[in-house]
């Protein structure tokens, strides 16, 4: 026995001296001179260590290679790829053997990789394509490993130090690069949580980077497993934690990315943004996500910027279309913080008297043929809404796109005291494309509607407002030139304000009849902000096609007067062409007289470019109206004189 023990400490021995002998017997250069040239059979590329090499086996084995080169694509102006300072390699060979592998140090330090596009489109990391292109590598079942019973891993120090790495696109001219990479792995065994932490500079702007998973060998074993990840920085937080399941296809768990300033996101990227100080500052965007089957749906979304709070759910299906359906309120929509902010030399010059320019409609071609790219239907909710000046009450509406048209229903619409539906339809199956509106709104104030949509506070009263148009084309000026359907309106119980009209006509009367003193009061007499004409009815409406709007039955009727007036209005041609006829009721009855006659008649001529339109009393029309009334007048009285 004693005899055998000698036997196997001899052989024991023998083996350790051999261990320790190995790095002397066979020269480190001719390993890795042999690792280099299968480094460059397999890739087509060269491993080049240019500077000192250690191998060592007892106690552990420890590889260190100092300036080490892997050579880049051929046509790249980068010799290589990647390029390190120092690559150190650590593992306790004996640990093997016991089935409890500890990877003592695994360290990079100052590596170097840049990831390139070529003209062509391929791309440098793309390393093995002669090997895949004859060798067929064999696949799981399951796509999942077994690990052997007993078997466990443990990492000691496992990092990359101040690593930089850069993306080339030559075939768009963009570059990215992440500077000052800091990774640290921490794996005390298999079955204990991972975490892989660290940090990089992007764009001048740090980065801290957290993930956990809370087994690897689940993941290796093709089980669900827990992931958390976490990107930290001055500029925003990122978080998630969730499930990934099914080997990898099935995500599920909540998400959040907020932060103080999209301004300060916005200046980092160098993009220009002139806006006001309560806007485009604070902002969060969280949801609960599963993302299976290549669909992706999201609930408890919810989105918050400044005061603004949106709520709601939505599903993304990318499996063969894009497709989205989602439900969301808006919550009171106050967009008046994110509209253009004005030069303070313009704001200064508003009231300042400007030579007004001509309207040229915008011939450059609108691209809608992205709506041919995905289906939707989404439903959205405010309690309100603030633009400028224009307030809306509650509305809500639905947005359908299916196969190249996009129907967009208003299904409530609170204005002004009154209500409206309407209906905007885009065929973008091809081109011209065809656009059609149907709007009914109806109890409208006109006052406070026109006051906030245009400054315009002449008009009073309640009425109702409705359009059917349609039109085609691919530009602004097209769909203005084919613009075909009607407009109405109608007003009841209102005023005109700052205009006295009645007394306007009387004095163009007298001045005809030859009272001075009217003329030397003047027309513009009647115009004032304490005057007003009361009208019990102000209805019209309007014929277009293609583009011209045509009008033959504008009429206000008011206790002392009546308006009537016809003309056109080219959009194309960006021209009016009306005109007005004022008359004196003959009757006293007021306004609910079902007399339509009319004494004295004034008409106005409205006529011009949209820019410069002339309005003008007619004086010489209103003396022939006189002329042939007093003719009139005659006659009937030669008739009563004669038939008594």
């Amino acid at each position: 026995m004693k005899t055998l023990f000698k036997i196997l400490a001899g052989l024991l021995l023998g083996v350790v001296l051999l261990i320790v002998a190995l790095p002397f017997l066979v020269p480190v250069d001719y390993i890795v001179n042999k690792v280099s040239e299968s480094v460059e059979k397999t890739t087509g590329r060269t491993l080049v260590i240019k500077g000192d090499k250690t191998l060592a086996v007892f106690p552990s084995l420890k590889l260190e290679l100092n300036d080490v080169h892997f050579a880049n694509i051929k046509g790249s102006e980068h010799a290589d790829m990647v390029s390190m300072a120092q690559l150190a390699i650590q593992i306790p060979y004996l640990s093997a053997l016991l089935g409890d592998i500890q990877l003592e140090k695994f360290v990079i330090r100052q590596p170097k990789i840049i990831l390139e596009k070529m003209p062509s489109g391929k791309v440098n990391w793309q390393l093995f394509d002669a090997v895949a292109a004859t060798t067929e590598q064999p696949t799981s079942a399951k796509g999942a490993t077994q690990l052997p019973q007993g078997f466990d891993v443990s990492l000691g120090e496992v990092a990359i130090y101040d690593a930089t790495i850069s993306y080339i696109d030559h075939q768009t001219k963009a570059q990215y690069q992440l500077s000052d990479v800091e990774l640290a792995v921490a794996l005390p065994s298999l079955y204990q949580p991972l975490e892989v932490s660290g940090e990089l500079v992007y764009q001048g702007q740090k980065f801290e980077l957290v993930t956990q998973l809370n087994t690897l060998a689940k993941v290796i074993a093709g089980d669900d497993f827990t992931l958390g990840s976490a990107i930290d920085s001055k500029l925003f937080n990122f978080k998630f934690d969730g499930l990934v399941a099914k080997a990898g296809q099935d995500f599920s768990g909540s998400l959040d990315l907020k932060g103080d300033s999209v301004k300060q996101i916005l200046t980092w990227q160098k993009i220009a943004l002139d806006a006001k100080k309560d806007a485009f500052n604070q902002f969060e965007l969280a949801a609960t996500m599963h993302f299976a089957n290549q669909k992706l749906t999201l609930t408890k979304l919810k989105l918050a910027l400044d005061e603004l709070d949106v709520n709601g759910q939505a599903v993304v299906d990318l499996a063969k279309k894009l497709s989205i359906s989602a439900d969301v309120d808006l919550g009171m929509l106050n967009l008046n913080p994110y509209l253009p902010v004005k030069p303070e030399q313009v704001v200064a010059q508003e009231d300042k008297k400007q030579v007004s320019q001509p309207i040229v409609w915008d011939d450059t071609p609108i691209d809608l043929s992205g709506i041919n790219s995905l289906n939707a239907n989404i439903k959205v909710r405010s309690t309100g809404l603030l633009f400028n000046e224009i307030k809306l009450d509650a509305n809500a509406l639905a947005l359908n796109i299916k196969d190249g048209i996009a129907t967009l229903d208003l299904t409530k619409f609170g204005l002004y005291e009154g209500n409206g539906i309407g209906k905007v339809l885009i065929n973008a199956v091809k081109k011209p494309y065809q656009l059609s509106t149907d709007f009914k709104l109806t109890e409208i104030a006109a006052q406070p509607l026109l006051s906030d949509a245009a400054g315009f506070d002449k008009l009073m009263g309640k009425g109702n407002l409705a359009w059917q148009l349609t039109t085609s084309g691919v530009s602004q000026k097209q769909f203005v030139n084919g613009l075909n359907g009607t407009t109405a309106f109608s007003f009841n119980d209102g005023a005109i304000k700052g205009a006295n009209i009645a007394a306007l006509v009387r004095k163009a009367k007298d001045m005809l009849k030859g009272d001075l003193s009217a003329a030397k009061e003047g027309l513009n007499t009647g115009f004032d902000k304490s005057q007003q004409t009361d009208f019990s009815a102000l209805t019209g409406s309007f014929v277009f096609k293609q583009g011209v709007g045509t009008n033959t039955d504008l009429a206000l009727v008011s206790p002392l007067i009546r308006v009537s007036g016809s003309g056109d209005v080219n959009l194309p041609l960006t021209t009016v062409n009306y005109r007005l006829v004022t008359g004196i009721v003959d009757s006293i009855e007021g306004q609910g007289t079902t007399d339509k006659s009319t004494g004295f008649k004034v008409p106005v001529k409205i006529k011009g470019p949209f820019h410069d339109v002339k309005v003008q009393l007619d004086l010489s029309k209103a003396a022939e109206e006189e002329t042939k009334n007093k003719l009139k007048d005659k006659v009937k009285d030669k008739l009563k004189g004669l038939f008594g």
